[in-house]
Order: structure tokens, then sequence, then C-alpha cells
């Protein structure tokens, strides 16, 4: 499959939303995930991404303007053994409980729908990095079915991606009112360059003033040693 140039495919939606990027360096010696957030409202603009732990949090960035912390204050990334978890809202924990109890990433999600903010019926989108016997992943997108209340469940198995490829997917097709679903197969990307180079052609991208956070973090197939990378637009 062709891969699509990353700045090319972001620079050109000017509202992409919440994104996850998982794939393998060009090296091919790490496994590569990205998630970024972005925001309309003074209140998902008011935001920060912070370390916690091996992990991720979101965080309001002036407390005294938070108005609701429901759907934009959650842990995006948490990390078990040799399993990653990201996604866009508080799902990382179902699935972290449920890989805790021997299930799965597919089972957790299943107890899970979209996200309740009509119009817009924000998909929840979810992956897994799995570097133990290898190196997989999974993405996963819940969104609203085109009957009221109905919630379309699509998962995306990559086992043994290629090196410098990437799939991404995002909640939003565009910008529009409502907002408008991703939808198909998450889109296959090059991932070229070091950790730095993609943190800023990613960041680069991204709508100016729409872009909120960045998460990027290599993870080593050899020795699963990390490199981190967080950029915050109100820092």
């Amino acid at each position: 499959m062709q891969r699509m140039n990353l700045e090319d495919y972001l620079g050109g939606n000017p509202y992409p939303g919440r994104g996850i990027l998982l794939g393998r360096s060009e090296d091919g010696r790490n496994a590569v995930i990205a998630y970024f957030i972005m925001g309309r409202s003074e209140n998902s603009r008011n935001r920060v991404f912070e370390e916690e732990g091996q992990g991720l949090r979101t965080k309001a960035f002036d407390e005294s303007k938070l108005s609701d912390p429901s759907l934009i204050i959650y842990s995006p990334v948490r990390v078990l053994e040799n399993r990653t978890v990201v996604t866009n809202g508080d799902q990382t924990d179902t699935v972290c409980e449920y890989l805790e109890a021997g299930k799965t990433f597919e089972e957790a999600l299943l107890t899970r729908t979209f996200e309740p903010d009509a119009p817009n019926f924000t998909p929840r989108i979810s992956g897994i990095v799995e570097t133990e016997n290898g190196f997989r992943f999974t993405l996963s997108i819940l969104k609203s079915g085109e009957t009221s209340g109905t919630t379309v469940r699509e998962f995306f198995e990559y086992a043994s991606p290629a090196d410098g490829e990437g799939r991404l997917i995002h909640t939003y097709s565009g910008d529009g009112d409502p907002l408008p679903s991703f939808a198909g197969e998450p889109v296959c990307v090059a991932v070229d360059g070091s950790i730095d180079e993609l943190t800023h052609r990613i960041w680069n991208a991204l709508n100016e003033d729409n872009k909120i956070s960045l998460f990027v973090r290599f993870i080593s197939l050899k020795t699963g040693l990390t490199e981190t990378r967080i950029l915050n637009k109100n820092r």
C-alpha cells in the first residue's frame, strides 16, 4: 500500500480532532506512538499533557477556566509491561482493567461506545502496541451508526509492520457542524527520521489555531527503553 506523506495529509485537514499514529521507525529499531489533541472551545483548548509514571495525563492549564472535565481530563497513555495502550478518553482505563484480568483489548472495547457529546457523537479511538514475542499493534474506532443510538465498532490489527510505516486514525474527517466522523481503514503514512524530526513534523502540520498538545514515543524493540517528547501549545 502506498504511504501518504504525513505532513501533507495532516496539513490538508483543518480539524482532524484527536489522532493516534502507531508504526515502526525508519531504521526498524523502534515502535512508534504519537497522540495529538485539538480543540475549538475554550474548555477543550485549556489543556496540557503531563507525564504520569510511564504514561500520560491530560490536565487543565488554567484550573479556574475548567468548566466540564468529563470528556477532556483522562489518561491517554498507560503501560502494562510490554503493552502500551493509547486512547482518546477514559476507555484507556477500561482496556487496562480488562488486560489485567487476562481479557483482551477487543473485549474491553465491546463494553464501550462513542462519546455522549451530541450532535457530534465523537468517536472513541484506541490503540495497543505489543512488543513481546514480536511486534504488532491494533487500532480501533467506536462511532455512531446511521441508526440513532447504534454503535459501529471496528478493529484493525497490524502484525510485523514494515520499517518506516505507520497507521493513523483520528476522530473527524474534517471540520463541520456537526463534525463528520473518521471513515475507512487507518491511513497508511510514512514514518521518517528521528523522534525529534517526527515530533516537529506532526506539530508543524497540525492547524495552528486548533492544535493543543502532542505526545510522541519511541520504544526500542530490542531493549524496551523509551524516548518521549511532549509539546504543549499552552507552555
